[in-house]
């Protein structure tokens, strides 16, 4: 696109292909006539009204200034919610989130101010297609250690807070980060993980998709994540017929799913369930767990999922990297302490030392 009037024109084709152009006008307090002129670039836009454009048409202003992508620019895809009622899907508490993803999108703004500056990754590497691809990447039973095998093979960030509604996946600049609500609810975790991880490799983004879209690719990331959890070849050879609740709690516990998603998986699978999940859908994972599973070390390895599942959680690399910057003096502490989730008085960090001023050079060199 060669001026800031075609970028406007392509994104009403995207965002508002319907609507006529004196309304948009209208929306952010144009003439139809300078509107026209913007556009056909007889008159430039002022900055309120390309900020009003934006703002209207859920475009990226970066890109519609310049022509191309803000490095920095926050682009979100949600985990959304399924009324069984309605039919529809979304994210009611949407904007009461964004303020927290805001905030993460600062922290790695701060840490990395320069676009595509990694501490330990260059360069993130490409995502693999397919879930089989992906579990090969991963590396065996690479559930428990989810999160860190997502930032160690593939640069994705895992972030964790109590606090959000759902699950989010991010574009931070160069930056992709996946991020949690705290809720204990491992087997949860897992699947929005694998869901979230579904979306970043089909590249969705809130760009303006209607409903319809949205549905398609909520489909598509939810695919991803049954055939990475529980693909087909797996569900083929379990011997459902002479599966006991404990083989039940055993497969459950090693794939890291609910009965809820094994049982929803089958009937898509098979067409229908087996005897033994058919017994326990409707109770809880945790009571299956709790009754047929045996930890071999003796543990309580099901209360220690739980914990690290509520457990707020920011990737080490990029704590790392406010801690550098802070020993510079390039930051303040304030952003980190938010991340560990303390007061910024209690952070003890390595800070430039500050050299002692002479009151009484000082009093010369301002002239008093």
């Amino acid at each position: 696109m060669r001026s800031i009037g075609d970028r406007v024109l392509e994104r009403i084709r995207q965002a508002r292909p319907d609507a006529r152009q004196q309304d948009i006008a209208r929306e952010i307090d144009m003439t139809p006539d300078a509107f026209s002129r913007a556009l056909n670039d007889r008159r430039a836009f002022s900055s309120i009204e390309l900020a009003r454009l934006a703002d209207l048409l859920g475009a990226d202003l970066h890109w519609m200034i310049t022509g191309r992508v803000d490095p920095h620019r926050l682009v979100v895809a949600a985990r959304h919610t399924f009324d069984h009622a309605s039919g529809r899907r979304g994210v009611p508490a949407r904007e009461a989130d964004q303020r927290l993803l805001e905030d993460i999108a600062l922290a790695y703004r701060q840490a990395y101010p320069v676009p595509g500056e990694v501490a330990r990754v260059p360069v993130a590497p490409p995502l693999p297609q397919s879930p089989g691809e992906m579990r090969v990447v991963l590396g065996e039973d690479f559930v428990r250690p989810f999160a860190e095998r997502l930032e160690a093979h593939l640069g994705i960030g895992v972030v964790r807070l109590p606090g959000l509604s759902t699950a989010y996946s991010l574009a931070i600049g160069a930056y992709r980060v996946i991020v949690l609500p705290g809720t204990g609810n491992w087997f949860r975790e897992n699947w929005s993980l694998a869901h979230e991880l579904g979306h970043l490799v089909h590249g969705h983004h809130e760009d303006g998709a209607c409903e319809a879209e949205w549905n398609r690719r909520e489909a598509a990331a939810n695919a991803f994540a049954a055939e990475l959890l529980l693909p087909r070849d797996l569900l083929g050879a379990v011997e459902w017929v002479s599966l006991d609740s404990a083989g039940l709690a055993d497969l459950v516990w090693r794939r890291g799913v609910s009965i809820d998603a094994l049982a929803r998986r089958l009937n898509a699978v098979c067409g229908e369930l087996p005897a033994v999940v058919d017994e326990w859908v409707g109770q809880t994972t945790q009571r299956l767990l709790r009754r047929h599973w045996a930890s071999r070390t003796g543990d309580d390895e099901i209360t220690t999922r739980m914990q690290a599942a509520a457990r707020r959680r920011f990737p080490l690399e990029l704590t790392e990297a406010h801690l550098a910057r802070i020993a510079t003096g390039a930051l303040g502490k304030e952003t980190l302490a938010w991340m560990l989730g303390v007061d910024p008085d209690e952070v003890e960090v390595d800070t430039p030392s500050v050299p002692e001023v002479n009151v009484d050079d000082l009093v010369e060199v301002l002239g008093h």
